[in-house]
């Protein structure tokens, strides 16, 4: 009897889930581009003569009063145009478990363990550095969530010839990281619960559900459905991004059996994840993080004092060392205990330069430091600084590692390419390397 072949990590995803991905990285990228641009004009304007009139735009109220919505722009970018990311986020999540290629549990228990372990060593780092140094524990989860568009968009820069797989793998771990991320804020950083109307938004909440399951699609019916859930969640004291991830997960993913089941194309869940990902990508989280990343550099010491401050110094040890050490630390211990290899044609740095990438705290990370020790104060400043620090560290060593190994790459498809070259030489059989219709390279098993 022949052995059966070992579990594989991170091996290749199926057609048509590749195509869903390109699809998704495009647009993230896209959004990723559009994050830099709103980040730094956000420091531009904060360190500028015009960071008065930043400081007031910033702090303009609107809302209606009687309905206690009357709150600033930061506050609606983060109550409000967040709620629509995590939308997205839910959206995500729940096509991957049950239509993608994560419904299989093997392909799983690799990005889910992954995230797990980027959740928890940044925490425990972050609490180890202010225990020593007695700082504020209560900002622990600040760097513990990754931002997706900022990581794919430095990926596609240094690294479009590495395997498909990574980029799937980056993207699930993503996803996964920004459910945990909810569940924290949800359990940790609700400061007041008022039971009654938190009760009440399971009305609307449950009608969406009933129609969506039922196939609607018009807007005039889910999106005020979708508000008055949204502003119930919120005068309940729960965070409104909650708000955004139930309404995902009460989207179908399946088409129904009456249109043609599974087979007959995209369900309801791809249809709003293709509307909503691009408002969500260019415009939700670029207005967050303009509204948001808008620090004052010399405040607090500036980034000279950085390291000196504990609070400051466990987000940036978190974010650097702690994401990349708990994500490879949980994807080893899951080879380890399942038996399984990494696929062929990949490298444990491969996903050591993932896991160094996955340290790029931006969206999330902003919004745990304004719940940990509110908005505006002089320590939500020192921590959205120390948040950009970290990101940008974890960026750029993540750039030198996967550049290389993006060098590596291209090098072996050269050398396997003269040597297809030569051994069809006078057939007229000879194969092209192609890529995909997004510029991803094609056929990404090489042999180390």
């Amino acid at each position: 009897m022949a052995p059966s072949r070992r579990l594989s990590l991170l091996g290749p995803s199926s057609r048509a889930e590749t195509r869903r991905i390109a699809d998704i990285l495009r647009k993230e990228t896209i959004g990723g581009a559009l994050l830099l641009i709103a980040a730094v004009a956000a420091l531009v304007f904060a360190n500028s003569p015009w960071s008065e009139a930043y400081a007031g735009l910033r702090s303009a109220t609107i809302g209606p009063a009687e309905w206690h919505l009357d709150l600033s722009l930061a506050k609606w970018a983060s109550d409000g145009l967040l709620a629509i990311f995590f939308f997205v986020a839910g959206l995500e999540l729940k096509r991957e478990f049950v239509a993608g290629d994560l419904r299989d549990p093997r392909r799983a228990v690799v990005p889910v363990a992954a995230a797990v372990g980027g959740v928890i060593v940044p925490a425990l780092l972050y609490l180890l550095v202010n225990s020593l140094m007695d700082g504020e524990v209560r900002g622990w989860a600040t760097p513990t969530a990754t931002d997706i568009a900022f990581a794919l968009a430095v990926l596609a820069v240094v690294g479009r010839r590495l395997p498909a797989a990574l980029r799937t793998f980056l993207l699930t771990l993503a996803v996964v990281d920004d459910l945990l991320a909810i569940v924290i804020i949800a359990v940790f950083y609700t400061s007041h619960l008022s039971v009654l109307p938190l009760l009440a938004a399971l009305v609307p909440l449950g009608v969406f559900t009933v129609l969506v399951q039922r196939r609607v699609r018009s807007w005039w019916l889910l999106l005020p459905l979708a508000a008055v859930t949204w502003g119930l969640v919120h005068a309940s004291g729960v965070h409104t991004t909650v708000a955004g991830v139930l309404l995902g997960f009460a989207v179908p993913v399946l088409r129904s059996e009456k249109a043609g089941g599974p087979e007959a194309g995209p369900g309801l869940a791809e249809h709003f994840e293709h509307r909503f990902r691009p408002i969500s990508a260019g415009v939700a989280v670029p207005l967050f993080a303009f509204l948001s990343a808008g620090v004052p550099l010399g405040g607090l010491g500036g980034v000279t004092n950085l390291l000196a401050d504990p609070v400051s110094l466990g987000v940036v040890v978190g974010l650097v060392v702690g994401k990349p050490l708990g994500i490879m630390a949980a994807t080893w211990l899951t080879a380890r205990f399942t038996r399984a290899d990494i696929d062929e044609g990949l490298a444990w740095v491969d996903v050591g330069g993932l896991a160094i990438l996955s340290g790029i705290g931006f969206t999330v990370s902003l919004l745990v430091g304004e719940l940990a020790f509110g908005l505006g104060t002089a320590r939500d400043a020192q921590v959205k600084l120390a948040v950009l620090t970290g990101s940008l560290v974890a960026a750029l060593l993540a750039t030198v590692v996967l550049r290389l190994r993006d060098r590596a790459y291209r090098r072996l498809a050269e050398a396997e390419a003269e040597a297809e070259a030569d051994a069809d030489a006078g057939t007229g059989t000879g194969t092209e390397a192609g890529t995909d219709a997004d510029g991803f390279a094609a056929g990404s098993t090489f042999t180390k």
